[in-house]
């Protein structure tokens, strides 16, 4: 098998250099857990990002950036042992760094939970329709409160599926919005209620724009009435979101762009996005976001 012959081969030149036992173990460890994340996928059959789609893996499974650090490192050995010895072209660990320490994705739900608290929220009511919009688009989307709470109705394109966003910085960005969430802003819109001349895309009773913290109260109730184990804030939706759809898609610059970020453990400035290549990665990858065509009609 490919793996095993590697495996014996890199650990035997380890051993040449005069490794240690202990040393050689951690090694065998941590490749045995890149073959396991391989499948059946031959080492030379590698690229940069199947290995960035596994250290997300390992990520969400809770291993900490030391620990991705010292995996990426002895991958990163096994494959440069194959571009010497049987001339491998290049080595997909090659600049590739681990998530820094306490920058993992805080507090984010299950797929089950974010479920269950978003079909939880029973429309039979207007208000009850607007908070079904709200919580829908903020996962569909990633959201920010601040975001959710500055949108106006002409920031929603139904017939392409998409929303325009005022994020950090006064950086516009666009972000697919999933059949789910459409459904319920449709419904939400033919009961809005609003004051003449009122272009917020969610108001209160009093027909003017819901404040962000009036949002976080609605959220927070709901919350309760689902069951949830937990306090769930407007932000734990973003933090869903990035978890869900890194975990199913692998595409970290794709989830980054859709965040609004340029890299997830830096600030950077926002750069141009390739947005026909993240709706396929988001209508392949998220959870709540399938596009039904027949049911947008």
């Amino acid at each position: 098998m490919p793996w095993t012959e590697d495996f014996d081969g890199f650990l035997d030149a380890l051993r040449r250099e005069g490794k240690s036992r202990h040393t050689i173990d951690a090694y065998r460890r941590d490749l045995s857990a890149l073959a396991e994340l391989a499948g059946t996928r031959p080492p030379g059959s590698l690229t940069a990002s199947h290995i960035r789609h596994f250290i997300a893996q390992l990520h969400a499974r809770g291993l900490s950036g030391r620990s991705l650090g010292r995996m990426l490192s002895a991958w990163r050995g096994l494959f440069d042992w194959r571009i010497a010895q049987q001339g491998q072209s290049t080595n997909p660990c090659q600049g590739l760094r681990p998530p820094k320490e306490g920058r993992r994705l805080p507090h984010a739900l299950a797929v089950d939970a974010t479920a269950a608290l978003l079909d939880g929220v029973e429309p039979t009511s207007a208000l009850d329709c607007r908070d079904k919009a709200m919580f829908e688009l903020m996962y569909s989307s990633g959201l920010r409160l601040s975001e959710l709470a500055g949108l106006d109705i002409p920031d929603v394109d139904f017939e392409q599926g998409l929303a325009r966003v005022l994020g950090k910085g006064n950086k516009t960005r666009i972000v697919p919005v999933g059949s789910v969430a459409r459904q319920a802003l449709q419904a939400y819109l033919r009961q809005r209620l609003a004051q003449d001349g009122e272009t917020a895309l969610f108001t209160g009773k009093g027909g003017r724009r819901l404040g962000a913290r009036q949002i976080e109260k609605r959220l927070a109730s709901w919350s309760v009435k689902s069951g949830a184990s937990q306090h769930v804030h407007p932000h734990m939706l973003r933090h869903s979101f990035a978890s869900h759809l890194l975990q199913s898609s692998g595409d970290l610059r794709a989830v980054q762009e859709l965040l609004g970020h340029a890299n997830l453990s830096t600030t950077q400035i926002y750069t141009s996005l390739d947005y026909q290549h993240l709706a396929q990665v988001y209508d392949a990858a998220h959870p709540r976001a399938k596009r039904n065509k027949d049911s947008d009609k």
